[in-house]
């Protein structure tokens, strides 16, 4: 999960990749900001997110904005009285995640870019709508690694572990503190560090 607020670098972390290492579901259909063509798919859906990892053709995927996953099917039933569409919009994030953690292979990585927000401690999380994802499930715990996009002026940098203010973690080593918002670096980084870079992949580096 890449957090991180609008305009902190997580879509241009993606400008490294090569069309043929990335699929991009891009729900809120915002061109990318950078001049490469990555393959995208706008307007992307639970369901076409679904059927697109149910067969995946490239070992890495990113859900651009994920948390309008939320929003939308939010607004879509604002009108609907009751709690229950606030258990059926928790209910189908939780069950995407499951889907990718159980049916796609282990070398596939989705990146989830995702909107923060600010808790009343000042903790800053992933933005969710409702309380169920957050007092039920905590959306991050699902997730071996969280990056915060961070940005200064013209620099912009994921940070890979809490300062006490985040929910930003990553294993033991993997990283240093302060990385490069460079997707495609930590995609590598990852293969590496859990070994699941390909066999010819691996003789090429030697």
């Amino acid at each position: 999960m890449i957090l991180g607020d609008s305009g902190s670098g997580k879509s241009t972390s993606l400008r490294n990749f090569d069309p043929a290492e990335v699929g991009v579901f891009n729900v809120a259909s915002k061109p990318l900001p950078f001049r490469k063509q990555l393959p995208v798919v706008n307007g992307a859906s639970y369901a076409t997110i679904l059927k697109g990892l149910s067969a995946p053709s490239r070992k890495a995927y990113v859900i651009d904005d994920s948390q309008y996953l939320l929003a939308f099917e939010f607004f879509d039933r604002v009108k609907e009285n009751g709690y229950n569409k606030f258990t059926d919009i928790a209910l189908n994030f939780r069950n995407l995640i499951q889907f990718i953690i159980s049916q796609t292979p282990p070398d596939c990585i989705v990146y989830f870019l995702h909107h923060t927000e600010t808790t009343a401690d000042g903790t800053l999380k992933a933005k969710t709508i409702g309380k169920m994802l957050d007092e039920k499930l905590t959306v991050e715990g699902l997730f071996s690694i969280v990056l915060l996009c961070r940005s200064e002026k013209d620099r912009h940098y994921f940070l890979t572990q809490s300062e006490g203010f985040s929910t930003a973690k990553s294993p033991m080593g993997m990283f240093p503190e302060e990385i490069d918002n460079d997707l495609k670096f930590v995609d590598a980084t990852i293969r590496d560090y859990w070994g699941l870079t390909a066999p010819d992949e691996k003789k090429e580096e030697h």
